[in-house]
């Protein structure tokens, strides 16, 4: 896939220079800057790599292929771009194996296509990937499992520490329960043992 590099003395001009050659917004591209001192009575030059978010989808798509046919898995796509978000939906002929235990292999992958991206492009907007609805019903259990130890922890005044999770799972705790009454939760730990902790709150 082609990499779009331009170069010259002012970025805002090579910017929307290179905007008009991909016919596109900035919202609709990812840019990486790099400034090029220039020598004895030389001025820098700015070279700006600058790629539209549809170029990335592409590329995510033909990479994740390579890596999951050397699995033996045949899969498909959705994409989506959102809010400057790639969102990738993946349906294979076996599932399990494309989301491993408690979602790890998935997890690898997400992870694996970002550094990919950045090596190609020179930066990376937020990419997701999910295999059919996976994450979205691990979120309503990870929502359900957080307000019924709220509940609990409400009724008992007894602090409730949570399994381990990354920082977006537990982003989506801290949001559960933002408004839940007589509790509120701290982050604690250090990765990769970071968790949730659900806390009484002092009667006033």
């Amino acid at each position: 896939m082609e990499v779009n590099k331009f170069s010259g003395k002012s970025y805002d001009e090579i910017l929307k220079l290179a905007l008009q050659k991909l016919n596109a917004n900035e919202d609709e591209v990812i840019i990486y800057s790099e400034e090029k001192k220039g020598g004895l009575f030389k001025s820098s030059v700015f070279e700006l790599t600058v790629t539209p978010l549809t170029d990335v989808v592409e590329y995510v798509k033909e990479y994740l292929s390579g890596v999951l046919s050397s699995m033996g898995l045949t899969v498909t796509y959705e994409t989506k771009i959102r809010d400057r978000q790639i969102q990738v939906k993946m349906y294979s002929d076996d599932n399990p194996i494309l989301i491993g235990k408690q979602g790890r292999t998935l997890s690898c992958l997400q992870v694996i296509v970002r550094n990919a991206v950045k090596v190609k492009f020179g930066a990376t907007p937020y990419i997701s990937l999910d295999v059919e609805n996976y994450k979205d019903k691990q979120i309503m259990y990870l929502e359900k499992t957080a307000k019924r130890l709220a509940k609990e922890v409400a009724h008992t005044k007894v602090a409730v520490e949570m399994d381990n999770m990354n920082a977006y799972e537990r982003l989506v705790v801290h949001n559960a329960l933002a408004n839940f009454k007589g509790i509120y939760t701290e982050s604690t730990g250090e990765e990769p043992n970071r968790h949730v902790v659900i806390k009484p709150k002092d009667e006033e």
